[in-house]
């Protein structure tokens, strides 16, 4: 009878450190799947925005998040002069609040003898 009790005990301690590694496969796993679909991607993103907003010339024609469209002006550190409506209001605006490069002062000067473009 203690025979049987022995190998029962046995069994059940090769289970139990068996679900633990499982355990921690599975947790791995789903780190792993976080990095790759969500962080990776995003930290992508960051990247490619901060390099069009340090690549904005005088000239340039951009959006701001708040939906104002203009010419920029002035360039000093963090923050951009722009021009903006047919009376030439002029607005300062911080980088961080640019949304997107619409039209491009110099286009030759952000691409290759090809036509393609450069990345800074």
């Amino acid at each position: 009878m203690q025979t049987i009790f022995r190998t029962l005990e046995a069994a059940t301690a090769v289970d139990t450190a068996g679900s633990s590694i499982m355990m921690i496969g599975m947790i791995l796993v789903m780190v792993a799947v976080f990095y790759f679909f969500l962080y990776r991607p995003q930290k992508k993103q960051e990247k490619e925005t901060q390099e069009m907003r340090n690549s904005i010339e005088i000239g340039d024609v951009i959006s701001t998040v708040g939906g104002i469209i203009g010419v920029v002006v002035r360039i000093k550190d963090e923050m951009l002069l722009i021009e903006s409506g047919a009376d030439r209001t002029r607005i300062q605006i911080q980088k961080w609040a640019v949304r997107g490069v619409e039209e491009r002062a110099h286009p030759e000067a952000h691409e290759d003898k090809d036509g393609k473009k450069l990345k800074k």
